[in-house]
């Protein structure tokens, strides 16, 4: 294995970032900033999208502008899992940002594709031993079968089942907000 943040090929080794809308998410990709830091590595912040309806519709019946819109909605994600990581982008580092169409599973392996790549992801605490063979977690399981690098599976905060529910709560009443045009 090269050493970190050695050249092979003329690239350099990457700390790659899955960023999800979780709460392991924002863990994920401040651990992935920590180690970006301390090996002098670049650090890859990748959002993986899919359309809504899922692959096989959006490609019987393409519809650019809405292609358009999912994939700004994933860009804007990605600034906000910054934002709400670190309250924005650190200035020291190296930073590429990449929104690309496809499952996050294949997509994160393609783009941490050397030996000497490291992938974080973030992972979510199931609670309770019927939540944990419920949650079957496929994204984890597809890079930890195929990733030709090292991988870094963050947990995400543990949560009071109250707690949970009122983060979901206050989720549906942003969502609401937006929805709704202001009176005037």
């Amino acid at each position: 294995m090269a050493p970190h943040g050695s050249t092979d090929g003329g690239r350099t080794a990457d700390v790659v970032v899955g960023v999800s809308d979780s709460l392991a998410g924002p863990a994920a990709l401040r651990r992935g900033i920590v180690g970006a830091r301390r090996s002098g590595r670049r650090l890859v912040a990748v959002r993986a999208w899919e359309p809504p309806e899922g692959e096989a519709l959006a490609r019987r019946r393409p519809e650019p502008a809405w292609t358009h819109m999912w994939a700004d909605e994933a860009r804007q994600r990605l600034d906000r899992a910054f934002e709400l990581a670190l309250g924005g982008p650190p200035a020291d580092l190296r930073i590429v940002r990449r929104v690309v169409r496809g499952p996050a599973g294949p997509v994160l392996c393609s783009i941490a594709s050397r030996p000497d790549d490291l992938l974080v992801i973030g992972a979510a605490r199931p609670r309770g031993p019927v939540s944990r063979l419920l949650h079957r977690r496929p994204v984890q399981r597809h890079i930890l079968a195929r990733a030709e690098c090292e991988v870094l599976v963050v947990a995400g905060p543990r949560l009071l089942p109250h707690e949970a529910r009122l983060l979901r709560r206050g989720d549906l009443v942003e969502r609401r907000r937006r929805r709704t045009p202001a009176h005037r």
